[in-house]
């Protein structure tokens, strides 16, 4: 008796899934579901996240400034006339100015690292955004550098880096304080205990 030859997807499904794979949050499994799900509603899920993929991709970039992202350089939060210049909220991933902006709770301008150094992974100081954030913070009129960096070991680390390069600079740096807890990623806090972090920051040690 022969086996009957397994059939596979058909080989555009399968690049689809790999992609949708390399997603964070969505291993093999998820990946598959969510491209049953796009190809099952074409007209009203996969055409339209095509067209915003491929507009996303053609407009959206990285902020020379601030390192968020907008389709304007500089972006619109480094352009507001109604932010305050004296401060400068620096994170990790841009991901943490959408969490801090949700929550309502700064009104001064952002500084994105693009990551926090780690020696496991190989980040160093020259693979971040470090040298802009000098630059901005010895600007005439910045009065306060806030380290909003995740209570994890690597987040810790670069915000204990920080302070120590911002330390000779006429100005205050500080961390968030109450309601972040130890391990705790930005993006993953709820609104109200971002506001509360950042009302309650406390000078750097």
């Amino acid at each position: 008796m022969t086996r009957s030859k397994s059939i596979t997807a058909a080989p555009e499904i399968e690049a689809l899934i790999a992609l949708l794979a390399k997603v964070p949050g969505l291993g093999p499994r998820s990946a598959r579901r969510a491209a049953l799900q796009l190809l099952k509603k074409k007209d009203l899920l996969m055409l339209p996240l095509a067209a915003a993929l491929s507009d996303a991709a053609a407009k959206v970039q990285s902020c020379s400034n601030c390192g968020t992202l907008d389709t304007a350089n500089p972006c619109a939060l480094c352009t507001a006339p109604d932010r305050d210049d004296g401060l400068i909220c620096v994170v990790a991933e841009v991901g943490d100015v959408w969490a801090l902006e949700r929550a309502g709770a700064f009104k001064g301008r952002y500084h994105v690292l693009g990551g926090v150094l780690s020696a496991l992974d190989g980040v160093r100081p020259d693979d971040l955004r470090i040298a802009k954030l000098m630059e901005r913070a010895s600007a005439s009129g910045v009065r306060e550098v806030i380290l909003a960096l995740a209570a994890t070991v690597d987040g810790q680390t670069t915000a204990h880096y920080l302070a120590e390069r911002l330390a000779p600079l006429s100005i205050t740096v500080s961390r968030l304080s109450h309601g972040v807890p130890v391990g705790g990623e930005l993006d993953l806090l709820d609104d109200g205990t971002l506001f509360a972090a950042l009302q309650s920051r406390r000078p750097s040690a």
